[in-house]
């Protein structure tokens, strides 16, 4: 159980540190891209994939590049909605992205639909819908724009990059290769994006970076060290992860950064966990 616990931490771990980057004046391009470099080391030293085997003809190269160009894009976005909307919102509309590949499979690949998988997208939209909800400002809609914007795009975001790993695992390429590939290509872009722009490294970009890599690649690392560890339950580490994110996210940032819910947003939490709890298979 040490395994989901320790990458449900490593999850909100994330958030946090996004969190903290913004009251440090921490540039997040930076820390983003030497977390890829991190990642990736991690990737290739302790689950040793094989990227010769992606030179393969069958392996389909426009998702990995699809996969790089995604990852350091949407981590931008996570880093700019917990910014804005906080952890909890942030952390609750990555989770609920698990539907997004659902709602794909009904309508790009003819899934049928049971009457159990669209009661758990129905209660997801509204879920999502109250996690969106914000109050107009006084001073005008702007702002709430921009936060609802972002809120969006880690939701479709997120649940686009699970289409793509889910295309790249029926083509049959091996997983850890694929993460390997991924990581590399996400580094790549955003590297060339930074020199681009002609940023300034600082040390302790560079040092939030190497901590934001280790938590990265500790929360997909543990993720699959449970499914190892339990591989009769699957639906134990698929819940489990899913929930235990939204709690705990929602504990340290109601808790620990005093981030101001409305009932709405309570609620859209409330259904959020509702929704994962219905996906369960019976």
């Amino acid at each position: 159980m040490y395994t989901l616990i320790t990458s449900i931490a490593c999850s909100v771990a994330v958030s946090v540190l996004l969190k903290i980057a913004r009251r440090r004046n921490l540039q997040i391009d930076q820390a983003i891209a030497v977390n890829y470099v991190v990642a990736a080391s991690l990737c290739l030293l302790i689950l040793r994939p094989q990227p010769a085997a992606l030179l393969n003809p069958s392996t389909p190269w426009w998702v990995l590049i699809a996969l790089g160009a995604l990852l350091p894009t949407i981590f931008l976005a996570m880093a700019g909605a917990v910014r804005h909307a906080g952890i909890v919102l942030s952390d609750a509309a990555q989770r609920l992205s698990l539907f997004i590949p659902l709602i794909a499979a009904f309508i790009l690949f003819g899934e049928a639909a049971s009457g159990s998988k669209l009661a758990g997208i129905i209660v997801a939209l509204t879920a999502l819908g109250c996690l969106l909800f914000r109050p107009r400002p006084q001073e005008g809609s702007g702002e709430t724009g921009k936060t609802i914007a972002l809120l969006l795009a880690v939701w479709v975001g997120y649940g686009t990059i699970d289409i793509l790993f889910k295309q790249m695992a029926k083509s049959g390429a091996v997983f850890s290769s694929s993460l390997f590939a991924a990581f590399t290509l996400a580094g790549i872009l955003i590297f060339v994006y930074l020199i681009a722009k002609r940023s300034v490294w600082q040390r302790r970009n560079v040092v939030a970076g190497v901590v934001l890599g280790l938590l990265n690649f500790g929360n997909i690392y543990f993720y699959i060290r449970a499914h190892q560890v339990f591989p009769e339950n699957p639906t134990l580490v698929f819940s489990a992860m899913n929930i235990g994110v939204i709690s705990l996210g929602t504990l340290v940032g109601a808790g620990f950064f005093k981030e101001k819910l409305r009932w709405v947003n309570v609620l859209g939490i409330v259904l959020a966990i509702a929704a994962i709890v219905i996906l369960i298979p019976r």
